[in-house]
């Protein structure tokens, strides 16, 4: 569109001024913010959304509305049907449809997605996610030779020196903005990466120059707008740091408003230490502690639920900020490899120790046995463990068997298998782990503090060739309303949006999204709360949530009539510590 400009005379400023001086008091007089009022210069909003059971993200009671939208920000929201003459561009009659904040996603996994996939996010965007939040454990930067050494898909190494130098974690963020993405994107700096960059893969503690190190690491994320630092310690080389490594990581980004995010140590029979854990590291380093996807896992631990929410309340009360996350299944997922004791991964020398002859009866008893510090999830029942992620043609035939079914096809012990499928794939096998309670799950769904993550990577349908997924991967948020609103009746609408979204938004300082607001960011949704259903099973996971109808990622549909409209209007979401460069 052309624009041409001309210079006001004297006399049409005059009175352009004393016109917006009138309009001022008139807006006061009425309680109407004059920020409410139509774009500048009197053109058209951009989207009018119409006839919409408004859930705006506080927790407040729905109620009918309209909502212009102008600029990428909410302009206006108003009683329903007086925004119906409103000049716009486009115009949405949501139909008596929720109208809600985009959510956000805080444990997303979209790198492949993000980085090397077409950005568009169609398992997540349909499911109403507008904003994905990286970062567990590791992250492709800040990045150096340590810790391109580790990399080992081909794609992610080729791109990996891009994120080196200063800025290097900025830079990162920047580069998967620019290749254009359907959702905003932000993330934590990985502790596993955070060690890597000063230690490599190495077991050993860290000498005073490589504390120095990973704190300057921490620091600079900081100030690229990382969120905070987020571990994953059931993971090497983030298992190799201890409490008190964690806590100095804590104290390096303290000063930045940081976050300490972390998949715990043990979610098992250890649980409740690696939650004293996590609440230690918060406290003394001096920063809130979140913890991800919350459970206890395996039957014999069910019980300790009530123990831990008690904790965590316990230390609220206190005045320490403790809260956590989860996703709405009664099944895990994670690396197969990391069934296999973490020593045999130092030096990043996994593949090279379980080919060893040498060492194969003593990694075989070791997978049998407890180590302290260390979670096995294979051990407690090969039967609760689905193996997928198969490329092999001939191991193809196993994907979505468990453990112990394809130790019986091929006539081995299960730590053999384990073994033999590590080294035939590479270690690049994925592993869902059937542990955890839905009675648990309905319980923690409720509790005032929890909020909800996928824990997964966005991918659509035609990828189902490439080996199954976890169905959180397409459901977990749809899931959310369908099965736990609609049909369990666990938490209302307005606080499972609230929990999706503000409580998400309030977490990380994102002071602009998450909930709707005059002046907000336009990430809005739309969707039939009767027919907003996951449609994804552990058996058949590539199938489409059903029932977004809408999602708007800063004023921009991305999904029209259910459909993906192709754009990619996402933008960088940054902690409190940025500093624009």
């Amino acid at each position: 569109m052309l624009h041409t400009f001309t210079v006001p005379s004297p006399e049409r400023t005059v009175r352009k001024t004393v016109l917006a001086s009138l309009l001022v008091i008139v807006a006061a007089c009425t309680g109407q913010n004059a920020a409410d009022e139509t774009p500048a210069e009197n053109r058209p909003y951009d989207v009018v959304i119409t006839n919409g059971r408004v859930v705006d993200g506080t927790g407040s009671a729905w109620f009918w509305g309209d909502i212009a939208i102008a600029d990428g920000r909410i302009a206006r929201i108003a009683p329903k049907g007086v925004l119906t003459s409103a000049p716009a561009t486009r115009r949405i009659d949501a139909n008596g449809m929720v109208v809600a904040p985009g959510f956000i996603d805080i444990q997303a996994q979209s790198y492949d997605n993000f980085m090397t996939g077409d950005g568009k996010a169609l398992s997540m965007v349909t499911q109403g996610i507008t904003t994905a939040i990286l970062g567990e454990g590791d992250t492709p930067a800040p990045a150096n030779e340590s810790t391109m050494a580790l990399v080992t898909d081909t794609a992610m190494k080729r791109l990996a020196p891009q994120f080196t130098g200063a800025n290097g974690f900025a830079k990162w963020i920047d580069f998967m903005v620019g290749r254009g993405l359907s959702q905003n994107v932000g993330s934590f700096v990985g502790s596993g990466t955070v060690r890597a960059y000063a230690k490599g893969a190495a077991s050993t503690p860290y000498t005073k120059a490589e504390r120095d190190t990973s704190d300057s690491v921490i620091k600079r994320a900081m100030e690229d707008g990382a969120f905070g630092v987020a571990s994953a310690l059931m993971y090497p080389p983030d298992n190799y740091n201890t409490t008190d490594d964690l806590i100095a990581s804590a104290k390096a980004m303290s000063p930045f408003g940081g976050l300490y995010i972390t998949h715990m140590r043990n979610e098992g029979d250890h649980f409740t230490e690696a939650v004293d854990e996590a609440i230690r590291i918060g406290k003394e380093g001096g920063v809130p502690t979140e913890i991800y996807h919350l459970k206890a896992a395996g039957m014999q631990n069910w019980a300790k639920i009530p123990a831990v929410v008690a904790k965590i309340d316990s230390a609220r009360a206190a005045g320490q900020d403790v809260q956590a996350d989860m996703y709405l299944y009664i099944a895990g997922g994670n690396s197969f490899s990391a069934c296999i004791a973490p020593q045999y991964s130092a030096d990043g020398k996994l593949l090279v120790n379980i080919k060893n002859p040498a060492l194969r009866e003593q990694i075989k008893a070791d997978l049998k046995r407890e180590i302290p510090g260390f979670e096995n999830s294979c051990r407690e029942a090969p039967h609760n463990v689905m193996v997928v992620g198969f490329t092999k043609p001939e191991l193809l035939q196993y994907e979505g068997k468990r453990l112990d079914e394809i130790a019986t096809a091929m006539g081995k012990d299960w730590t053999d298998v384990i073994i033999d499928l590590n080294v035939a794939e590479e270690g690049r096998l994925g592993e869902i782990l059937f542990r955890m309670s839905e009675d648990n799950v309905k319980r923690q769904i409720a509790l005032p503090w929890m909020k909800f993550a996928t824990d997964a990577g966005a991918t659509d349908p035609s990828f189902a060739s490439k080996g199954m997924v976890h169905p959180r991967t397409y459901g977990n948020f749809a899931r959310l309303f369908g099965k736990y609103v609609q049909v369990d009746k666990v938490i209302t609408l307005e606080e499972a949006v609230r929990k999706s979204s503000a409580a998400v938004a309030t977490r990380l300082s994102i002071n602009d999204r998450g909930v709707l607001k005059s002046g907000m960011r336009a990430d809005v949704i739309i969707f039939d709360p009767a027919k907003f259903v996951d449609k994804a099973t552990f058996e058949k996971p590539h199938q489409l949530s059903e029932g977004m109808q809408f999602v708007l990622v800063n004023g921009v549909e991305v999904l029209k009539d259910g459909v993906h409209t192709g754009a990619k209007p996402g933008v960088a979401v940054r902690g409190p510590g940025w500093v624009a460069h």
